[in-house]
Order: C-alpha cells, then sequence, then structure tokens
C-alpha cells in the first residue's frame, strides 16, 4: 500500500523536480559555445566550416544541416540577454549591433561523414534565447 507524501518529503520531491527537469531537456550556455562561439575566428585554413562542424561534434553520427559561430567576444554576446539586446517574440532577443558570423551550411549528398560545408560570413543581428542572463539558443531561422 502506497502512503502519499507528507510533509518535508514532500516538500523535498518538489525541490529535486523543480530543479532536475529543466535542466534535463534544457539547452545550457556551455552547449551554446561550444556550438556558435569562435572569438577571434579560428585561422584553420581554407576549409574552415569542415574543420569547426568536426571540431565541435557536429559531424557525428550524422552531419548537422546547418550552423553558425558568433566571432564576437563572450561580454558582449551574453550583453545580448541584457540591455545589449531588445525582445524578438516568442522568448527571443535581437542584438542592437551586429556580430561578424560564419554560417556553415552542408552541401548536400549523403548526411553521414566525411561532412563538407559551405562558408558565408557576414555582419548580422543575433537572435538568441537566454536564460540565467546567458545565451542557450541561437535562432539561424532568423539570420
Amino acid at each position: 500500500m502506497r502512503m502519499p507524501l507528507k510533509g518535508f518529503e514532500f516538500v523535498l520531491f518538489l525541490v529535486m523536480a523543480v530543479v532536475l527537469l529543466p535542466g534535463a531537456y534544457a539547452p545550457d550556455y556551455g552547449t551554446f559555445l561550444r556550438q556558435h562561439y569562435d572569438n577571434p575566428k579560428s585561422n584553420v585554413g581554407n576549409r574552415y566550416c569542415d574543420t569547426m562542424m568536426q571540431r565541435r561534434g557536429m559531424t557525428r553520427p550524422n552531419c548537422k544541416a546547418k550552423n553558425s559561430f558568433i566571432h564576437g567576444t563572450k561580454k558582449n554576446i551574453n550583453n545580448v540577454c541584457g540591455s545589449g539586446g531588445l525582445p524578438y517574440g516568442n522568448g527571443l532577443r535581437r542584438s542592437r549591433r551586429q556580430f561578424s558570423v560564419t554560417t556553415c551550411t552542408h552541401r548536400g549528398g549523403s548526411n553521414r561523414p566525411p561532412c563538407r560545408y559551405s562558408e558565408n560570413t557576414s555582419q548580422r543581428f543575433i537572435v538568441v534565447r537566454c536564460a540565467g542572463g546567458r545565451p542557450v539558443h541561437f535562432d539561424e531561422g532568423q539570420i
């Protein structure tokens, strides 16, 4: 026979649910940095996207279709979540200033390695989702 949770046990259950569940599914700042931060732009030769996508773990088990690297300081990128950004709807924020951004797009064919990417670098505004005052998602659909 199951007994209902009482007092301390119930409070402990609620605290654990609040602390553990969101982190189990939510992107985090570390993942954002691994996938989208590269400042200054790495000097890896003429195959920047092929090299960076592989280095950052976005070619296994399948080639990621598109990814962008932001070439700005962490301070300026983080600031988009504060005074350096404007509300953009759906919990997103758009930067007030433009950043140098390199977008890597899979060239097609098989989505299995080896992965080959085209590269496009330009100045543009960035759109991010923030948590705890830091970016946790880069909205590439807003490029």
